[in-house]
């Protein structure tokens, strides 16, 4: 036994010889890469550090800059000349002292407090200026922002203007832009593996190296103290450690995979020499060879061309003015996603577009409808990136994060179970109206490419990252209670993760993901959805109820004390956050909204702007006016400023706790406070012969609204001094909507009884609830 054991040993050395060099390259090419990764891996390290370094003394040196420019204005209001100018109430003497000597000073002004010349120039660009003056009388500091003047961004200061303890105005004085950013302009950087650059809210004052890394810079964002600038900052991914070795210890493994290899190399094949090989009596090559071929053992198959797909019908009607949208089993299945997924292929192509991510909500026919649909685009030879189940702004969270540019949301939204549709972005651009109605056109009339090979399919599970992208730029002072109902909607699962990960304490309710909506319908703007979640706070004494819709883009809030807080005056606080870092900026909001809200936006320095309703036309009209912020009454919220501009109710709710968590009232005071009237909710009315917006235009060409200054954007709205009145078409289902807003019960009667009249006057059939 002990004589065949060394002889069985030295065989099998001898068998393996030929194959001792290969797994000795083998081996050395394992140590060569686990040393090259260790030295990328301290190169990367070495230069994220680099950079923290760059960005902190960036930071710092902004900082003391600004803070020397606000030092020296208030020692020049405290110097004799300009104290005894506002001693004598000379606002025009005080600011010439003031402005006397100041090097590179632009302009410097003392205005009364009541700042009323201040916001009769308004229409001049005057909504920044306006923003930092009111800032340095709310906070009785002096303040330091960048606004945005007629001749581009400026530095601006403000502070209080006193005569002893006496409040006589507020000066303001303008810098050029340099004095924020040429700290940064003289920082040590590495233009080709370093990005920095200089925000505020989300806009980019100055910006230096490398662009292809400017989407991750806000994960290495840090204040600049007393301003509302930020400095971000990104590197190459750092690279990660091959099996968990780094530094020292992989070079040790590197160094010990070269020993063995060299043992391999030299020592085994001189033992395998002197081994005998016993003979392989299997088959040559050459013998193999002359070997005849098998026989076929099987039957022939006669094989044909394969029968052509019956056409698929489609309805033109399922196109709509935001989305596409319709009934499973209907007017949807998959033989019309497919279509669908083709037409939206084509028209990628013909924009050079060649990736898209697709998700779905929670409704049982998604997966059919996401796989006709991924059929259609792969046939149009485009590359899906499907990420499974998933709210529609993650969706469209990952057409950025995954820097397609292009996403596709299968969902029904707020509609009933068997309701389905497809919310589209193509190029950055969420289409609608005629967009949405030429890929009608194009299945009518067969503009169909069909690729010569089909695109490719890969899947990714992006929700990690976006919850990590909210919590790095949210997070709450003080842990708020707050209960979270999803309706059973797609938001369930991850609206309540991003809550607790901004450091929120999350009660879930109804947030298991149900396609059939068992409790209620997963729609937070009709109040009998809100039961259920207000009798929750109450029971639990929490400090908010959250509300989503079915998809997660739409957001809902009510308090403990039972008030459902509308949305156009939640749209009231984020306005008045976003204009704190944003000064002059221009808010978005549609035609639904209280007529309080233009004028809150203006004493806060912002510039309002009325639009049309639905989520793709206010993005368009964003875009369009770069604003910051927008918002629908039907609880859409965009926010620009900090995030990417699509409507998401997930981040909107974050950043509610954010501004909340920051007050030391409790949360239903600060929202009991905003500006408040007597309204009515979304009043929904059957439109004659099912077609609103031929009614619309009878009324808008018959009705007599007398004393009203009447706006036509999207259908009518009337505005009198204590009240207005809206009445339009909605563009998703066959209904009027309508909605009346006053200073009193009163002026709301007669606000409704004037529209009631002029109504009826066009269809006496017509049955309204007021």
């Amino acid at each position: 036994m002990s004589e065949t054991q060394p002889h069985k040993a030295r065989q099998a050395l001898a068998q393996i010889r030929p194959y001792l060099p290969i797994l000795a390259v083998l081996l050395a090419a394992l140590a060569l890469w686990l040393a090259w990764s260790g030295w990328r891996q301290m190169q990367s390290d070495a230069n994220r550090s680099a950079l923290q370094q760059t960005r902190d003394a960036t930071v710092e040196a902004t900082a003391r800059a600004l803070t020397g420019d606000l030092k020296n204005l208030t020692d020049r209001l405290e110097s004799e000349r300009v104290q005894q100018a506002l001693a004598a109430d000379d606002l025009e003497s005080a600011s010439a002292a003031l402005a006397a000597d100041w090097p590179g000073l632009e302009e410097a002004a003392i205005y009364l407090p009541d700042l009323e010349s201040v916001y009769a120039g308004l229409g001049d660009g005057g909504f920044g200026r306006a923003a930092v003056l009111e800032g340095a009388l709310v906070e009785d500091r002096p303040v330091s922002w960048v606004v945005r003047e007629d001749d581009g961004p400026r530095v601006a200061l403000a502070a209080p203007a006193r005569a002893g303890e006496r409040l006589v105005g507020v000066a303001f004085v303008r810098l050029p832009l340099a004095r924020a950013t040429l700290p940064m302009q003289h920082a040590h950087l590495d233009e080709d593996s370093m990005y920095l650059g200089l925000r505020q809210g989300g806009v980019t004052l100055l910006e230096r190296g490398n662009q292809e890394y400017i989407e991750a810079a806000e994960r290495m964002a840090t204040a600049v103290p007393g301003t509302g600038l930020r400095v971000v900052a990104a590197s190459p991914r750092a690279v990660a450690a091959p099996f968990g070795l780094a530094g020292i210890p992989g070079f040790a493994v590197a160094a010990a995979l070269l020993l063995l290899a060299f043992f391999v190399w030299r020592v085994l094949p001189r033992m395998a020499r002197t081994a005998s090989v016993e003979h392989d009596e299997s088959p040559t090559l050459s013998q193999a060879l002359t070997e005849p071929p098998a026989e076929p053992t099987g039957p022939k198959l006669d094989v044909r061309d394969a029968p052509k797909p019956a056409p698929v019908h489609i309805d033109r009607g399922i196109f709509r003015a935001y989305d596409i949208r319709g009934v499973v089993g209907q007017t949807l299945d998959p033989g019309v996603a497919e279509l669908i997924g083709q037409a939206i292929g084509s028209l990628m192509r013909e924009k050079d577009l060649g990736d898209i991510v697709v998700g779905r909500d929670g409704r049982l026919s998604g997966p059919e409808l996401v796989a006709g649909l991924v059929e259609g685009l792969r046939k149009a030879g485009r590359n899906v990136i499907d990420i499974g189940m998933a709210p529609t702004p993650v969706i469209y969270f990952g057409a950025f994060h995954l820097r397609t540019g292009c996403c596709i949301s299968v969902t029904g939204s707020h509609n009933p179970p068997d309701y389905n549709g497809f919310k589209i972005v193509v190029g950055g651009e969420t289409l609608s109206g005629e967009a949405i109605t030429d890929l009608y056109a194009r299945i009518a009339e067969d503009r169909l490419h069909v690729a010569k090979a089909p695109g490719g399919l890969s899947e990714r599970d992006i929700a990690e990252d976006y919850v990590d992208r909210i919590a790095n730029d949210v997070q709450v002072d003080q842990r708020l209670k707050v209960v979270v109902d999803a309706g059973n909607g797609v938001a369930g699962e991850i609206g309540p993760r991003v809550l607790e990960a901004i450091g929120a304490e999350v009660v879930p309710l109804y947030c298991e993901i149900d396609g059939t909506f068992p409790n209620h319908h997963p729609d937070p703007s009709d109040a009998k959805n809100l039961e259920d979640l207000v009798r929750m706070v109450q029971r639990l004494d929490a400090d908010l109820g959250i509300a989503f819709d079915g998809d997660g883009d739409r957001l809902g809030v009510v308090t403990r004390e039972g008030d459902n807080i509308y949305p156009d005056r939640l749209l009231m606080l984020f306005a008045a956050d976003v204009l704190e870092r944003n000064p002059g900026a221009v808010i978005v909001y549609d035609v639904k909204c209280s007529g309080r809200l233009p004028g809150h936006i203006l004493r806060h320095g912002g510039s309002p702007l009325m639009w049309k309703t639905g989520h793709s036309l206010i993005k368009a009209k964003m875009r369009e006016v770069e604003a910051e912020l927008a918002g629908e009454m039907s609880g859409h919220f965009f926010f620009q400023e900090r995030w990417y501009g699509f409507d998401d109710g997930i981040y909107a709710a974050a950043r509610l706790l954010e501004i909340l968590a920051s007050r030391d009232e409790a949360p239903g005071d600060v929202l009991r406070a905003l500006p408040d009237g007597v309204s009515t909710p979304e009043i929904k009315v059957e439109a004659p012969g099912g077609d609103p917006h031929a009614f619309v235009e009878r009324f808008h060409d018959s009705a007599r609204l007398e004393g009203a200054r009447l706006s036509t954007i999207d259908g009518v709205r009337a505005d009198w001094a204590d009240g207005w009145g809206l009445v339009r078409a909605s563009n998703t289902t066959p209904v009027l909507v309508m909605r009346f807003d006053a200073d009193d019960e009163q002026a709301l009667a007669r606000i409704q009884q004037a529209f009631r009249e002029q109504l009826l006057a066009v269809d006496p059939e017509l049955q309204l609830p007021f």
